[in-house]
């Protein structure tokens, strides 16, 4: 497996586990139960955990798809940025989740507040991610990409540093 098959394989878990977690928690919080928060908690920290891994592979998978006739630099670098902001965002709220974990088997009276600002912010995190995710996509789906699946046309030529 080459490097951008790595990131292939974990680059959609940080976006999953996030929203696994919100649907988790707004059950722990419906049933008021904190094994079930918990849980949540553990898929925001698996998420994070998962955005180190996309962010470690993300580097080898540019090596490859820059070779790749149709591919511009742009398509890459704004991915590359939102990604950057994404995995910022997962380990923040993985950290929360860190505390609000302990929060809550310690039983500290701050742990619903914890609860709920995990969860507004694992909003935040998804509003990124969709970002990302669409970002990663436009590299190598010209359906999604703004201008339908008409490709580069005067890219396709250009070597990857020459192209816009």
């Amino acid at each position: 497996m080459n490097g951008a098959h790595w990131h292939l394989v974990v680059n959609h878990l940080p976006i999953i586990f996030p929203i696994i977690g919100v649907i988790i928690m707004i059950t722990g919080l419906i049933s008021k139960s904190e094994a079930v928060k918990r849980t949540a908690f553990m898929m925001f920290i698996i998420g994070a955990l998962a955005a180190i891994a996309a962010m470690n592979t993300g580097e080898d998978a540019e090596h490859v798809v820059e070779n790749i006739s149709g591919i511009t630099k742009n398509y890459i670098e704004t991915h590359e940025e939102s990604a950057e902001v994404f995995s910022i965002l997962s380990y923040i709220l993985g950290g929360i989740s860190l505390i609000g974990l302990w929060a809550s088997y310690k039983q500290k009276f701050f742990s619903a507040w914890i609860t709920i600002i995990s969860l507004i912010f694992a909003g935040v995190v998804l509003f990124y991610a969709k970002d990302t995710g669409t970002t990663g996509g436009e590299i190598r789906h010209t359906e999604i990409r703004e201008n339908g699946n008409i490709p580069p046309s005067n890219n396709e030529n250009k070597s990857y540093e020459d192209r816009d």
